[in-house]
């Protein structure tokens, strides 16, 4: 099995914990950022941040359908580690200062993928689909700190 590896990046004209504090609310703010791909998303516990428990299923294509169970860490300096109980996927968030009072996101997802044939289509495919689903969350991050 190899690492499958997807990483996308956008700027904001927002204070870098203004950004965190969106990013880390899991209540009110992340449901809105959601694109389409995603459905049953639920808190299950806490709520902001470290210790929050969320579940969603994730259409990644029209086939392939995660359900996730993801749990909240908070390891570095306005930086959120979502750890999947389901897979081995791993979604890290970070947030950094850029420019003059602004930020920049970096959202870095990855996960064990297959092996053989499959695994190659993974590798090939897989990251760019997702980074086209956390682009959209970021653009719709971009409208809420507007």
């Amino acid at each position: 099995m190899g690492k499958v590896q997807a990483t996308t990046e956008r700027e904001y004209q927002a204070t870098p914990e203004r950004v965190y504090e969106a990013l880390a609310d899991y209540t009110t703010v992340r449901p809105r950022l959601l694109p389409a791909q995603y459905s049953e998303y639920e808190v299950k516990a806490g709520g902001t941040g470290a210790g929050t428990q969320v579940h969603w299923r994730l259409q990644a294509t029209e086939k392939r359908v995660r359900d996730c169970l993801f749990t909240v860490s908070a390891p570095g300096e306005r930086q959120l580690v979502e750890t999947d109980a389901n897979s081995s996927m791993v979604i890290t968030w970070t947030v950094a200062p850029a420019g003059a009072g602004g930020s920049r996101v970096t959202v870095e997802a990855s996960w064990q993928g297959a092996t053989g044939i499959g695994g190659f289509f993974e590798r090939t495919f897989a990251p760019k689909g997702l980074n086209r689903i956390h682009d959209a969350v970021l653009a719709k991050l971009a409208d809420e700190l507007a």
